[in-house]
């Protein structure tokens, strides 16, 4: 699978070349660079909005972005910069999200939840060990969203998918000592949180996924007929993306940080149908014009 973050590829036909077949009319040109980059795109959203539902829109609203403003790319930058600035800009400004608190509200949420043991195995249609997962994966997707989005937004890509601090900086238009400041304070922020609250980092504290597997279930965050995050997947994140290099991390960082490469690298829903419809309409005839 490509992987836009690395510093080198090897890809036969880079993405420039798609991108001039493409501003000549060349579905499937843009056709590949969606396959290419959807996935990417999608497990970024889906980690600033917390849902998998609300996360294939805004990759939707992204590539629309991309189809329309496709034609003004001159290649002074390369286009995994120019693209990933659009989905950067589009995430930040995201209207208000029910999920983005404070992590002293999710801290009180959580507490209010009453520990429970899941109902009898022969009475569930879904294994416990499942159940447990979707919600572990729904609580520490809830933690992201008590980061201020441009923290949320570093920390997706400087810790989990490991981008380097100077292709993190190209693509959020920093320099890359601000993007290096956002990612400490980022990685202080939340591995505080996590060291004081949850059992996965902390044996000490009470707070167990299994115990609030229950709750989670009842107030409606996991849902064992439509799963968020247990569903299907490519393999976890520290497969996927690139291995880091530079950074150095204290030891409560790191294990956070792990959890959070631990978690599925999910498969988008593909847009190229949606996209080509959208392009048979007339107002986009004149960016393509397909045979």
């Amino acid at each position: 699978m490509n992987n836009p973050f690395r510093e080198t590829t090897t890809l036969e036909i880079p993405d420039e070349e798609l991108v001039a077949k493409a501003q000549n009319g060349d579905w499937q040109a843009f056709e590949e660079l969606i396959q290419r980059h959807q996935a990417w795109i999608f497990n970024i959203a889906v980690r600033m909005v917390g849902r998998r539902e609300d996360a294939e829109d805004v990759t939707q609203e992204v590539l629309l972005k991309v189809l329309i403003r496709l034609s003004t790319f001159q290649g002074k930058s390369r286009f995994r910069t120019w693209l990933y600035r659009i989905v950067a800009n589009h995430v930040l400004n995201l209207k208000q999200r029910p999920g983005e608190i404070s992590f002293s509200e999710l801290g009180q949420q959580i507490d209010q939840l009453p520990d429970q043991h899941l109902s009898d195995p022969s009475e569930a249609d879904l294994p416990a060990p499942v159940l447990i997962e979707e919600a572990k994966l729904s609580c520490t997707m809830g933690m992201l969203l008590c980061l201020d989005r441009r923290q949320r937004l570093v920390y997706i890509l400087g810790e989990i998918f490991k981008v380097n601090s100077e292709i993190g900086a190209e693509l959020m238009d920093l320099s890359s000592a601000n993007f290096r400041q956002l990612l400490s304070r980022a990685r202080h922020d939340l591995s505080n949180y996590m060291n004081n609250k949850c059992g996965l980092l902390n044996q000490a504290n009470p707070c167990r996924c299994a115990r609030k597997t229950r709750s989670f279930i009842e107030l409606g965050v996991v849902d064992p007929a439509r799963r968020q995050f247990t569903r299907e997947y490519l393999g976890q994140v520290s497969t996927i993306a690139p291995e880091r290099t530079k950074a150095l991390h204290n030891l409560l960082a790191e294990q956070s940080a792990g959890i959070y490469r631990e978690h599925p690298f999910l498969v988008p829903v593909d847009q190229s149908r949606a996209l080509r419809t959208l392009i048979n309409q007339p107002a986009f005839k004149q960016i393509f014009t397909l045979d």
